[in-house]
């Protein structure tokens, strides 16, 4: 149900008030509901290669914010993220490879909300 506009000489009017509170309540709840399930994709990623190749380093970053606009984004986020990992696991892997690894580990993510996943995927002692 949507509230309807409160102005300054309807304050006088407890419904009216009580009508923006709830609105205004309403608006800072799906702010804070939007940010925490970006967390919860960015959480998910890391944890789901966490498990699946035990990475020396992992970074998972959200760029979201930098393609307002463009094709895949939507309001919210949690369409673009970049990761830099370094596993054993990409031991005698080519490019591809491992781009085909980490795209199987997060195939459910990619097949939802997520857009872009740009991969910086490196065996230990390669340089990033």
């Amino acid at each position: 149900m949507r509230a309807a506009p409160c102005h300054l000489q309807d304050l006088t009017d407890t419904k009216a008030v009580g009508a923006a509170i709830d609105l205004n309540t309403l608006q800072w709840l799906s702010l804070a509901a939007m940010r925490i399930q970006d967390m919860r994709t960015q959480e998910r990623i890391t944890e789901k290669l966490q498990q699946a190749f035990a990475p020396e380093s992992l970074r998972v970053e959200d760029e979201s914010h930098q393609h307002a606009g463009h094709a895949g984004s939507r309001p919210g986020g949690e369409t673009h993220y970049r990761l830099y990992i370094v596993a054993e696991a990409f031991r005698g892997k080519s490019r591809l490879e491992r781009h085909r690894m980490i795209n199987a580990t997060l195939a459910a993510e990619l097949a939802g909300g997520v857009h872009a996943l740009a991969i910086h995927a490196q065996a230990p002692g390669e340089g990033l």
